[in-house]
């Protein structure tokens, strides 16, 4: 059964920072191109940051700097490092992976049909 779990996410002032996870099962996180999305109410989901099975990683002009984008793979999950957050930065973070590795896709939602169920991220 294929299935991400995120965790990590929370309240926080701005200036802080949040560090997400995503849990992968079912499947090897080394093998797809995996992604962070966000959501916030009342707008699309927008591709935060992505990496691949050989490490590049590409990033959100929004998000460039502050936040990092790894994976671990003896623990098959995936993490988003958050620094400096904003107010603009408060969404609903939702892990994804593409098993068919278009990674010049990597910003695009429907690309990603795996999909976890999401982790709050408030900052005030």
């Amino acid at each position: 059964h294929v299935q991400l779990v995120e965790s990590g996410g929370g309240s926080v002032q701005a200036g802080g920072s949040l560090r997400l996870a995503c849990a992968a099962y079912g499947f090897v996180v080394d093998d797809y191109v995996m992604a962070w999305f966000r959501q916030a109410p009342g707008k699309e989901r927008e591709g935060v940051a992505a990496i691949d099975s050989d490490e590049t990683e590409s990033y959100a002009d929004s998000v460039k700097g502050r936040f990092t984008i790894s994976k671990d793979n003896a623990k098959n999950t995936v993490y988003l490092e958050m620094n400096s957050l904003k107010a603009e930065d408060t969404a609903m973070y939702y892990c994804a992976a593409d098993p068919k590795n278009d990674y010049c896709f990597w910003s695009l939602a429907p690309y990603f049909p795996i999909k976890g169920q999401g982790t709050q991220v408030t900052v005030s």
